[in-house]
């Protein structure tokens, strides 16, 4: 039976709940983007300090405050969703991460911008272990990593929205009003949460769910003795969890593959300004006399425009993530396999970027065209290694362990973040920071093949454990 026809037959309400998840996230990414955005704007306003050098590692450190905060939030957030549920865990956390974007308004020097980074960290931390459980309630396995991508796309429409409208806002009214603005569009999320969300049960029982969907959302037989099996326990622990080589799968690949993409959100337009400051730079000392415009010296690009490009590929990439293992699956390969295959192909996508600062050097577009393909990979194993966690835990932990998983990429994303700082630090005083960035990208374009396969080791089949 065909994707549109089964939806005819026994109804799409579980796509409405994924509209809600996927305008969460484009909520969390929008208010996330804000920092890397306004960078050379905080910057030139003197929040990261007076000296250029000194900048980029006070930026990091700002950075850093998040990642903490988010490590932290994630095996809190976790814990407190499976305990609380997810209707309410997913509020408590939207209230609090839109207040903390708005609280940037007030923060005009590094560890005061570091105070309100830390608290969007630990209160954003709530997003994917409530989006995790929302999908793993609500989709049968099948269709959970195609439902993934679609709300996992969010992050990358939350990454276009952000370069076309915040640069605006804070050219217009100033970069407080980009912090404010961004953050009070998600307290508007929490009318529709709250009017429209219930678990497939409450909704059967209201009549707002279909039998025949309910049923199909609960058909996987093995996922439903596994549930029955651990109905009557005790909660797990995290130190249960920690036993399982499947939490350490997780971990791995959290720990490897999050900081990728939290470098190119960080410090994608400040890489992208740097090359249109180079090309400026070079052309002006080949023709010293030139008095135009620098935006129409040759190779210039619009980085704004840019970004929202690179995150539209991603968007792509994500939908084609959850796409691929489901047409796997449904042309008979086991779903491990599928699953398997997927990820290994979107392992290879992010290779491209090992071109970006040569290519960059000829043309700043040709380095877009490589990152818009790195990202669109990350975008597509990303919808995947979520889904691992519902292929191989039973629901009651899933909240649990991808907020283990999302500490691990956190804190990966601490290292890549101080790595950075230290990198352009050091290449910017020798005048050569494009070179800070070659290394940097060497990381990125390595780290997804890397994890692929300490994955592999560790667990060979993605099979669902009874805890």
């Amino acid at each position: 039976m065909s994707f549109s026809s089964v939806n005819e037959t026994i109804g799409r309400h579980r796509w409405t709940i994924c509209g809600l998840v996927f305008a969460a996230t484009t909520i969390n990414y929008l208010d996330r983007n804000v920092l890397g955005l306004l960078k050379p704007v905080l910057s030139e306003n003197g929040v990261f300090g007076a000296v250029k050098a000194d900048q980029e590692l006070n930026y990091s450190t700002v950075v850093i405050c998040f990642q903490i905060a988010y490590a932290a939030g994630m095996l809190l957030a976790g814990r407190i969703i499976d305990k609380v549920g997810t209707k309410s865990g997913y509020a408590y956390s939207l209230v609090g991460w839109s207040l903390a974007a708005i609280g940037h308004a007030f923060g005009h020097h590094t560890w005061s911008f570091g105070f309100w980074r830390a608290a969007l960290g630990i209160a954003e931390a709530g997003n994917f272990p409530a989006a995790n459980k929302t999908i793993a309630e609500w989709f049968p396995k099948k269709e959970r990593a195609f439902a993934t991508g679609l709300y996992n796309s969010g992050a990358n429409l939350g990454a276009i929205i952000a370069p076309l409208t915040v640069p605006y806002i804070a050219k217009s009214w100033g970069w407080e009003w980009a912090f404010i603005l961004t953050g009070a569009v998600g307290l508007l999320w929490l009318v529709f949460w709250y009017s429209m969300y219930s678990t497939p049960a409450a909704k059967l029982a209201n009549g707002e769910l279909k039998q025949a969907e309910y049923d199909y959302i609960h058909s996987d037989i093995d996922e439903q003795d596994a549930e029955r099996a651990d109905i009557a326990k005790e909660k797990v622990s995290w130190f249960k969890l920690l036993t399982f080589r499947q939490t350490w799968a997780f971990f791995v690949g959290k720990f490897m593959t999050d900081p990728i993409w939290w470098f190119f959100l960080f410090w994608l337009p400040a890489f992208l300004e740097g090359e249109n400051a180079r090309k400026v730079k070079l052309y002006m000392a080949a023709n010293p006399t030139y008095s135009g415009k620098t935006s129409d010296v040759p190779g210039v690009i619009v980085w704004e425009l840019a970004i929202a490009i690179i995150y539209t590929v991603s968007t792509f990439g994500s939908i084609f993530g959850g796409w691929l293992p489901k047409k796997f699956i449904d042309g008979g390969m086991d779903a491990n396999k599928a699953r398997k295959l997927a990820m290994f192909i979107f392992a290879l996508f992010p290779l491209s970027v090992l071109l970006a600062s040569k290519l960059g050097a000829i043309n700043t577009w040709l380095a877009v065209t490589t990152i818009a393909i790195a990202c669109a990979g990350h975008a597509a194993w990303s919808c995947n290694i979520f889904t691992t966690v519902s292929d191989m835990f039973p629901k009651k932990a899933v909240a649990s362990v991808t907020g283990i998983g999302g500490m691990a990429g956190a804190v990966g994303g601490i290292l890549i973040a101080r790595a950075a700082g230290l990198l352009l630090k050091h290449f910017t005083e020798l005048g050569k920071v494009e070179v800070g960035y070659g290394i940097l990208f060497v990381i990125c374009g390595t780290a997804y093949i890397a994890a692929w396969l300490l994955m592999h080791l560790l667990v060979p089949k993605f099979k669902k454990i009874v805890l």
